[in-house]
């Protein structure tokens, strides 16, 4: 068995042995755009990798797109194009935005690849010489009205565990837990809205509960450099003998976009087995274009190391099934995963499916330097699974702040005197500065924050670092010692110094802004930065070239112009227990869809317009029927104030009175009071219904996330 240690931050200092480090990050799927919520990911991958390389290690970061699945198959013949023809779309679609964000991927490859199918093939045949897969007759959910059986992701209902609605059919997003789509209470097919039907098929599974596997996890899971994610693999692995885990079903039915599985046709392998060999598949397309020996970076002794950066909502998959599947084909394991939290904006989370994402491409699009996100994204990230949130005026505000009015800011103060009074040419005993060696001391650490994720701690430094240059430049004063000649020297040490320091912040800022830093040693006339050059200062045998501006500010307008870019997808969507009930009703009365479906859009409003109705988050803690009324039913309210509203609404044909005590809903807050025969109203729930009620009868309230508190404000 091979369990390989993490590194500490420590093997990072100069004079290191050089090393042979493999990164990946999850593969984006093929069936959408890349959002910022992506974007999370793929930049701290790209800062920790050009932290790496700025050492001199040998390390390449290779990524691909995760093709297969239903999903793409069914997006494509929604667009009546092949999948084939789809997923090259969105490849080129994908490597576009993964580019303008400046992600270096050494190779970025697709999963449906022949190097793909051959290694899965390869770990699918040891597995099953491992006596580690079994073919079995289950009972899985069929859509009949699709004619198909569903997968996991394309059923939705309630959670077993916490209640949760609106859960997809393997995980719930609410309590963490995983879970068989027959465990789901209520479900329903997110393709048809029908109910789902049993039927019986032969599947293959990776039997995770052998003991083989358990024992390998416990002991590889102790090396995890995250507490939480260990703390979570233990509560899935559950105590000695427990015998918690299940195993896993690696294959699905046709129709199915994918690898068929050898030896078992009609029966495909599971997106999620072919996905992670797809990282073994780019690289192994990488070392066949660079002349690497393939497989001495990945037999079981390698003194390689490799490196996964995941979404902490797909733990489960690469700290559990991923190194078991390797350990038992013969192939190294992970030496660590790193996994990241959930991007929120102005707290909401990121979400395609609850219409909350900004695409990278509308970043771009309006103008944006891609350099002011990787900025923000990097003061905000450490090593913790904590989800960090975008605020738009904050990133504004220290974008401006620290990059340009901190950092750039010290060569537009110094450049100009250098280059027109001294011949462009530093003073070298100005190198020998107190305030530089303060600047060159603290490199190494900021070298080691990066390397442990700990990038906030990093940038924090720098900037502290920064208002140190700052500081000493206030004080010196150059434009007042430029007015007098005899202060010549004086103000060549103040801005060779400046310049200097400049340099260095450059170094401790690279992995974070590459596109700047390398502006800044055009401008510097120096070679490409590393981390040891940092012992290395400006020379006056090297004059600077004229200083060009490096960075603008961001402009409201630009903000501006994102947030109505995204218009669309940041208004709030219909929840998805009304979704599911609106298509569940499609399903059986097809008439009455084409009728909601053909309903004509509103007027439409402006932004400023939507900004005066005012949607609170309530809880409903008293319902009750009123007496001499068939339509109503007078709820009380707690929106978070000091006292409950009482609010009348027409849902009495919908709901019972003590079905709604103590669900959350979304209310009109700041409705006029109407004054009614029954009493006054002090605002309006929110419910969903048909455009045409009588072919399609029923009203759904809008029910938030579980998360949300009473009093909160919906944007």
């Amino acid at each position: 068995m091979t369990v390989s240690a993490p590194h500490s931050a420590a093997q990072a200092g100069a004079g290191a042995a050089r090393r042979r480090i493999l990164v990946t990050s999850a593969l984006p799927y093929a069936n959408g755009q890349i959002h910022l919520g992506h974007m999370v990911e793929y930049i701290q991958t790209d800062i920790w990798v050009r932290a790496m390389r700025m050492h001199g290690h040998e390390i390449y970061y290779v990524g691909a797109d995760d093709t297969h699945g239903t999903p793409i198959m069914l997006s494509a013949e929604k667009e009546g194009i092949t999948p084939k023809q789809l997923i090259d779309r969105v490849w080129q679609e994908h490597t576009r935005d993964l580019s303008n964000f400046l992600v270096s991927f050494d190779n970025y490859y697709t999963t449906d690849s022949e190097e793909n199918r051959a290694l899965c093939g390869t770990i699918y045949g040891r597995l099953q010489e491992a006596g580690l897969i079994d073919a079995r007759e289950i009972e899985q959910a069929y859509d009949p009205v699709k004619e198909m059986f569903l997968p996991d992701r394309f059923i939705k209902g309630e959670c077993p565990k916490c209640g949760a609605k609106d859960q997809y059919g393997d995980s719930c997003e609410v309590c963490g837990s995983t879970y068989q789509p027959t465990d789901l209470v209520n479900p329903y097919s997110a393709i048809s809205g029908a109910a789902p039907v049993r039927r019986k098929s032969t599947h293959y599974f990776f039997r995770l509960s052998d003991a083989r596997c358990e024992n390998f996890l416990r002991d590889w899971v102790s090396g995890l450099a995250q507490p939480e994610a260990t703390n979570k693999m233990r509560e899935w692995l559950g105590d000695a003998g427990e015998a918690k885990l299940g195993d896993w079903d690696i294959s699905r039915d046709a129709p199915y976009f994918g690898f068929e599985i050898p030896g078992a046709p009609g029966k495909y392998f599971y997106v999620w087995l072919d996905a992670p060999v797809g990282y073994y598949a780019s690289f192994k397309n990488l070392a066949a274009k660079r002349g690497l020996e393939f497989e001495e970076w990945i037999k079981p002794d390698s003194n390689t190391e490799q490196y996964h950066f995941i979404g902490k909502d797909i733990l489960y998959f690469h700290t559990l099934f991923w190194p078991a599947m390797l350990e038992f084909a013969g192939y190294r394991t992970p030496t660590n995963v790193f996994a990241h939290g959930f991007l929120t904006v102005d707290g909401a989370k990121m979400s395609k499916s609850r219409g909350t994402f900004i695409t990278a491409n509308s970043f771009i699009e309006t103008g944006l330097n891609p350099e002011w996100l990787r900025y923000y994204f990097a003061a905000k990230l450490n090593a913790t699974m904590e989800d960090l949130d975008l605020n738009l005026e904050d990133f504004q505000a220290r974008v401006n702040s620290d990059v340009v009015g901190k950092y750039v800011n010290i060569a537009s103060r110094a450049a100009g005197f250098l280059f027109k009074r001294f011949d462009a040419r530093v003073q070298d005993k100005a190198m020998q500065h107190p305030l530089l060696a303060t600047l060159r001391a603290a490199i190494p650490a900021i070298a080691a924050h990066y390397e442990a994720r700990e990038y906030g701690r990093a940038v924090r430094q720098s900037m502290e670092l920064a208002d140190a240059v700052n500081a000493y430049v206030d004080t010196a004063k150059p434009w007042d010692q430029a007015k007098d000649p005899a202060n010549a020297a004086l103000l060549h040490e103040t801005v060779s110094v400046s310049l200097e320091a400049f340099r260095l912040l450059t170094i401790a800022l690279k992995p974070v802004l590459p596109t700047l830093a390398a502006k800044v040693e055009a401008f510097l006339g120096i070679a490409p930065l590393a981390w040891d050059d940092a012992g290395v200062p400006l020379s006056s045998a090297q004059p600077i070239n004229a200083y060009q501006h490096l960075m603008t500010r961001i402009d409201p307008k630009q903000i501006e112009a994102l947030i109505a870019a995204n218009r669309t997808s940041l208004q709030p969507t219909e929840t998805g227990a009304a979704a599911a009930a609106a298509s569940a009703a499609a399903g059986k009365a097809k008439k009455a869809s084409t009728s909601a479906k053909e309903e004509a859009t509103s007027e439409t409003i402006s932004i400023d317009d939507f900004a005066k109705i005012d949607l609170r988050v309530a809880l409903i803690v008293d319902c009750k029927a009123v007496e001499g009324s068939d339509k109503l039913l007078q709820l009380t309210l707690d929106v978070g104030e000091e006292k409950t509203r009482n609010v009348f609404s027409g849902i009495k044909s919908a709901y019972l009175p003590e079905d709604l005590v103590g669900k959350l809903t979304v209310m009109v807050a700041n409705l006029a009071p109407r004054k009614m025969k029954f009493g006054l109203s002090e605002g309006m729930v929110l419910a969903a219904s048909s455009a045409d009620e009588k072919a399609e009868p029923g009203l759904y309230i809008l029910e938030p996330h579980s998360g949300a508190k009473p009093g909160m404000r919906v944007r």
